[in-house]
């Protein structure tokens, strides 16, 4: 095809989207005119209480983080100086406060040794071990999972 044929067939291309979409029809993913702010997200209750008060939260697949099903929002930061997760879940203190113990994976450092405490790479814990909330799902989903084997 010559260029002036391909430019031709490029306009007609561009002239017939321009005539189909109409500004009107562009509409943001969040369903609000993409100029406008955002709007704050409403504040949602976390579930669960005092922990040790409720039971387990059943995990979905294999490999899945435990879940945390009491309430956070009530705790410090976790910082490089303080995890107040630690207090109850840690090596020296899980078994008097009848809290699970971090996994042994915890204490293993990037060189594949095990360490003493638990690896700084584990020290965030809500990045793996989400708080459940009050709250609707975000997308429809049919997941259902299939319980993690004990082994």
């Amino acid at each position: 095809m010559k260029r002036s044929g391909w430019i031709l067939s490029a306009a007609v291309v561009i002239a017939a989207c321009a005539t189909t979409l109409g500004p009107t029809d562009v509409k943001s993913l969040r369903g609000a005119d993409a100029a406008a702010p955002d709007q704050a997200p409403a504040v949602r209750q976390q579930l669960g209480k005092k922990p040790g008060s409720q039971d387990k939260i059943a995990r979905t697949f294999q490999g899945q983080p435990p879940l945390i099903p009491h309430a956070t929002d009530n705790f410090d930061e976790v910082t490089l100086a303080d995890n107040q997760c630690l207090e109850c879940h840690g090596e020296d203190a899980y078994l008097k406060k009848g809290a699970p113990r971090l996994s042994d994976s915890h204490f293993v450092g990037a060189d594949g040794k095990r360490q003493q405490v638990a690896d700084a790479r584990r020290y965030a814990c809500t990045l793996c071990h989400a708080p459940q909330f009050d709250a609707p799902p975000l997308v429809e989903s049919t997941f259902k999972g299939e319980p993690a084997k004990r082994q």
